[in-house]
């Protein structure tokens, strides 16, 4: 089997005329800029597999469709069953891939993605029994990013009562766990500059976020766990001030409390009693190895997207699971990536939770896919199809811009 062609994608899925402005920057939180890239792998044999580069949001979606470009070239003519060959060739032989950031990581995460879908179908077989059979069928799953609602579009979160209101809802639903960032809005809904989340913070700030962590955990109880998600705005010095004042509420992790870095990291480990999370800024084995080493984490997020894809986040995996450290894979992008997550989480020893991001329940990103997977009272079922087992919809085939690789 050889690789003939490759189309990558870049997604336009939000098509309001007035979604974002010229720079293409969002405008609107009802309109979030959300543009997926990924690609679609084809073969001599008439077997295609998907992938995608999780860098739909934030600034360097155009960068890793340029990337996969710039890959895919390199691997026409090579037999995408060799899934380890084709990543060295590609880590080896591109210059910039050996300790690379994350615009490179996503583009070949995207190629090593569709490949495992190649080798899944041609063997009739699902990723987890390529990787080893699953050792459960259904995975705990959290409502994620409640400071955005619950609900099948964006309403953001600037009260206490509309923490717990959106708390309450996921419980509702059957989640026994949730994430939130309560430091995103400030009372007024305006978001929180930089200078006011680093340093040694001023009263109102960390009273503020308590004041919403305390009445989130007294609306849903003890057995509910509250994931307190920062998304490395803070620096050392404020996500030690913050972290201090919400030990008392039993938080079951601190996620990404400041830029990734491995100094500063065994920093705030060392200060606090919560455990930390953190991995979706943090690329390849390589980069995780100096964590793994001092013990600063205890639950890694890889992102399937951007990591490396499927052949580097189950080595990434495997690793922690020698530190004894847990693993919740990071999926922010498209629902293709969802499936092959959920399905290496499923196999994995260490694994912890899986994080249900809101902005699956939104109709924009649902439709980008052929299935359309959603926890059942909170908890994900692993899906059982051939290879990653989703693929991009017809719709998202003719809503993107597409280069071709043959």
């Amino acid at each position: 089997m050889k690789i003939t062609k490759i189309d990558v994608m870049l997604f336009h899925p939000i098509e309001s005329s007035n979604a974002r402005g010229k720079t293409g920057a969002p405008v609107s939180w009802d309109n979030p800029a959300w543009n997926p890239v990924g690609c679609r792998v084809y073969t001599d044999e008439g077997i295609y597999g998907d992938g995608e580069a999780a860098m739909a949001y934030g600034a360097g979606c155009h960068g890793a469709f340029g990337m996969i470009r710039d890959l895919g070239n390199l691997i026409i003519g090579m037999d995408p069953m060799k899934n380890e060959v084709v990543w060295e060739r590609i880590y080896k032989q591109t210059f910039w891939g050996q300790n690379g950031g994350p615009v490179f990581f996503a583009g070949l995460s995207a190629l090593d993605m569709a490949l495992w879908d190649i080798r899944g179908k041609a063997l009739n077989a699902p990723l987890h029994v390529l990787l080893g059979g699953k050792r459960r069928d259904h995975l705990r799953t959290y409502a994620s990013q409640l400071q955005f609602g619950w609900d099948d579009h964006i309403i953001p979160a600037y009260s206490t009562e509309a923490y717990v209101e959106n708390a309450k809802k996921a419980v509702a639903e059957g989640y026994d766990a949730i994430k939130v960032d309560f430091f995103t809005f400030d009372k007024d809904g305006s978001t929180f500059s930089e200078e006011q989340r680093t340093g040694l913070m001023k009263p109102y700030y960390v009273d503020l976020v308590e004041e919403r962590v305390a009445a989130v955990r007294e609306a849903i109880g003890p057995k509910v766990d509250i994931i307190m998600e920062n998304h490395s705005f803070l620096d050392s010095q404020s996500a030690i001030q913050l972290g201090r004042r919400m030990e008392k509420y039993n938080i079951f992790c601190f996620e990404e409390p400041n830029t990734p870095n491995p100094k500063t990291a065994k920093l705030v480990h060392d200060k606090l009693n919560i455990p930390i999370a953190s991995g979706e800024r943090i690329y390849t084995r390589w980069q995780y190895a100096p964590y793994f080493e001092d013990q600063t984490l205890q639950m890694i997020q890889p992102d399937i997207g951007t990591c490396g894809g499927i052949t580097e986040l189950k080595k990434i995996c495997d690793m922690a699971h020698t530190y004894d450290i847990g693993v919740q894979v990071h999926v922010c992008s498209s629902p293709l990536c969802t499936a092959p997550a959920v399905q290496i989480e499923s196999v994995i020893p260490n694994f912890v939770i899986h994080e249900h991001h809101v902005f699956n329940r939104y109709d924009y990103n649902r439709r980008l896919c052929k299935f359309d997977y959603q926890p059942v009272d909170g908890k994900f079922e692993v899906p059982n199809l051939p290879g990653n087992g989703n693929e991009y919809s017809e719709y998202a085939l003719t809503h993107c811009e597409k280069f071709t690789i043959e």
